[in-house]
């Protein structure tokens, strides 16, 4: 089983952010990525067998300053990042690839307080554990 902990805890590896979070950033602190869980894609079928994959969505919210520039230079470096990986592991789980969903990271404007925050969406194909 892949955790948002666990992909929350593969972040912290590029150290892009000062801080991670996951299902909420509670003190919403500046230079922080925060990992949510999209809603899941229909279950993979294979006819006469079992697949051998699973597939988990992601979203990450980098929240991070009140400076458009800076705060669009740390999204595009993390989404940098992530199109570089292949095959890698998280603990015990064999991480296939990296789908990411967009282009680019994608801006969604300011939080209430004026932090510039942006999106990055992707899937992670990883190996079926029975």
């Amino acid at each position: 089983m892949l955790l948002l902990s666990n992909i929350r805890d593969w972040l912290k590896t590029f150290d892009t952010a000062e801080n991670y979070y996951i299902g909420r950033m509670d003190a919403k602190k500046e230079k922080s990525i925060g990992v949510y869980q999209l809603p899941p894609r229909p279950p993979t079928v294979s006819i006469g067998q079992k697949s051998s994959y699973e597939v988990k969505r992601i979203s990450l919210l980098i929240h991070w300053n009140k400076n458009a520039n800076d705060t669009e230079k740390a999204a595009y470096e993390l989404y940098g990042k992530l199109s570089a990986v292949s095959s890698f592991d998280i603990e015990d789980t064999h991480i296939y690839f990296i789908l990411l969903s967009h282009a680019e990271p994608v801006s969604i404007s300011t939080d209430e307080s004026g932090v510039y925050e942006y999106v990055i969406e992707f899937e992670i194909y990883y190996e079926r554990k029975d």
